[in-house]
């Protein structure tokens, strides 16, 4: 069977995101926000999924795409018969009068490379899902698409009626196409587009040049944090898991969620990974978000929220749509924005810890700090006796897991560390108690006999999620006991080429059939942690294999050929590779972060 990857990579600018195919379509993109309907999405329909492609008229012959160095700038070459031409697509985003300007813009750059090769441009935006067609209306030198109160616009410098029309014509010269949402472009098209490529470049360039990135695998590192950086949205600083919905976890498997809402414990994970590399203007705005949602919600926080801060997502199938590669149910929501996750508390504790502890944010959050750090310690004294749906997310089945008790205790200890920090006795005994309990519920899952913690009290099954209590320092990584679970869990859940299974038992949907790839590279920090750090490193550079062309992992690898399954690109395997790569290259050089957190 030949290996299935996703043919396609993503431009944004945190305000929405786009994919942009190999032979040029805009497969996928959600206007005005993350959240809300395709205009393009065949990635799901090729009939009801619209399409804005640049084709030319005798085939493709060869295609290819790459990102502009140390950019979200993307360009995609295509040769046919008679020639080839370049586009580049791109996200405006920029510095401009103290904040960010990132538009409902889209903006597509057609130049010539060899030859005036024919093509056409085809431009059939959707809405409603595919559901909702647009009215076409020509201009004198842009297309309208109006359809009730959304509108959607293309100015171009290329004549009208080649736009209107869908005729071929042969590209001499540079062509502009820029698509907005809402409102028209009403600025010099050739000029204005320059500008802002210019500009986008250097924004790109300028955050990764402020980024303090160790020199393992660095090219492979800036990819993965310039993806994780489109996954902010900016407004509100939420951080969802993937722009894309109902991408199967393995074909058939009836594993088809939306990932487009955040998740607050992949934020976590997310915010770790950018604070490695220095950036912490993400941690910030997802404070500002965390806030407002605890001021709204002063009962238990769900596990996922939408990016608006809304906590019903309600789950619903559309069934109207043929599905990826035919796979269904194609779903819009999450039904898990019901169920009880109690380790979110500790890892809302932890993402914001620096604000209250490293002096660089310490003086604007000093007020603050005691407030939070209770409200925190009350959640988790309150929860840390139940059972619930788990990391894992089961929907029948319910736990008290090992990893939420884990990341229980990893939040008591932050609260610990703020308490002494403040001098905040009370709390300060209040985080001591909570730490004992969590760990004595750690301890229940522990089994003697095989010498490994199990997934849950009262449980035999083993989940790579528990490889954290080696990351988190639960376990002293220099000790048998930990290297002995590690052993363990190797046996279990390793597949080949340092893949690494989230769990080999049943669920609600049966047998899982893929591996989950933030597990393979929790399973590399882990080898690096316990002292095995050459193998760490060999398994870390098979890994780079399961990406697609331009360096983008998908959520699932199927272990038989090594294609890419799941919602795509994950954030969650993006976090894992820089959080690998920096507990590689620590350990090359210095004490990891993990080591002052909890000293």
């Amino acid at each position: 069977m030949e290996r299935h990857t996703y043919g396609s990579g993503i431009i944004g600018n945190c305000a929405y995101i786009a994919h942009v195919e190999k032979n040029s379509n805009i497969s996928w993109l959600c206007w005005p926000s993350f959240e809300d309907s395709f205009v393009f999405g065949s990635l799901l329909d090729k009939e009801k999924g619209g399409e804005f492609s640049i084709l030319p008229i005798n085939g493709i012959k060869h295609s290819s795409q790459y990102y502009l160095e140390n950019t979200n700038v993307l360009c995609t070459r295509i040769k046919s018969a008679d020639g080839s031409y370049k586009i580049t697509d791109f996200a405006p985003r920029f510095e401009q009068y103290e904040r960010y300007y990132k538009p409902l813009t889209l903006i597509r750059k057609i130049e010539p490379i060899e030859n005036q090769p024919a093509i056409k441009v085809l431009c059939k935006p959707v809405y409603d899902y595919g559901q909702r067609e647009f009215t076409k209306i020509r201009g004198s030198n842009h297309i309208r698409f109006q359809s009730g109160n959304i509108r959607i616009q293309i100015a171009s410098n290329l004549p009208v009626s080649h736009l209107y029309d869908g005729h071929s014509f042969l590209l001499s010269r540079p062509i502009y196409l820029i698509m907005t949402f809402g409102s028209p472009f009403e600025a010099p098209i050739e000029r204005t587009a320059e500008d802002f490529l210019s500009r986008t470049k250097s924004y790109w360039r300028r955050w990764v040049k402020k980024a303090s990135i160790p020199a393992f695998y660095q090219r492979e590192v800036i990819r993965s944090a310039l993806v994780l950086k489109l996954h902010q949205y900016e407004d509100t600083g939420a951080i969802i898991a993937a722009s894309t919905t109902s991408l199967p976890e393995y074909p058939g498997s009836g594993r088809n969620w939306d990932y487009r809402y955040c998740w607050l414990r992949d934020s976590y994970y997310v915010l770790t990974a950018l604070n490695h590399i220095g950036h912490f203007e993400e941690m910030e705005k997802y404070a500002l978000f965390i806030t407002n949602i605890a001021q709204a919600n002063p009962g238990r926080l769900q596990p996922l929220y939408g990016i608006m801060g809304q906590a019903n997502l309600e789950e619903k199938t559309l069934d109207f749509l043929s599905g990826y590669q035919e796979n269904h149910p194609i779903r819009v929501g999450n039904q898990a924005f019901e169920h009880i996750q109690n380790d979110v508390y500790g890892q809302i504790m932890i993402a914001l810890l620096p604000l209250f502890t490293d002096h660089r944010f310490r003086h604007q959050n000093i007020e603050y700090a005691r407030k939070w750090t209770h409200f925190v310690l009350k959640k988790i004294k309150s929860t840390i006796d139940e059972k619930d749906a788990g990391i894992w997310e089961f929907r029948n089945f319910e736990y008290r897991h090992c990893y939420s008790n884990l990341f229980q205790w990893a939040g008591a200890t932050a609260a610990l560390k703020i308490s002494k920090q403040y001098k905040m006795e009370t709390l300060e005994k209040q985080a001591e108690d909570i730490r004992d309990q969590a760990e004595k519920h750690i301890e229940s899952c522990y089994d003697p006999e095989r010498r490994v913690y199990q997934h849950a009290t009262n449980s035999r099954d083993l989940d790579a999620s528990t490889l954290q209590l080696i990351m988190m320092k639960y376990l002293d990584p220099n000790s048998k006991k930990a290297k002995e679970h590690l052993a363990e869990l190797e046996k279990e859940l390793k597949g080949k080429d340092g893949l690494f299974y989230r769990y080999r038992h049943y669920d609600d949907f049966g047998k899982p059939k893929s591996s989950f790839l933030v597990c393979a590279f929790w399973y590399v920090e882990a080898l690096a942690c316990v002292g095995r750090l050459d193998e760490a490193q060999e398994v870390f550079k098979q890994l780079l294999k399961y990406a697609n062309h331009l360096m983008l992992f998908s959520e699932d690898v199927d272990e038989g050929n090594g294609s890419q399954w799941g919602n795509f690109p994950q954030a969650y395997s993006h976090v894992g590779l820089m959080n690998a790569a920096y507990r590689i290259a620590m350990k090359l050089d210095n004490p990891t972060f993990f080591d002052s957190l909890y000293e």
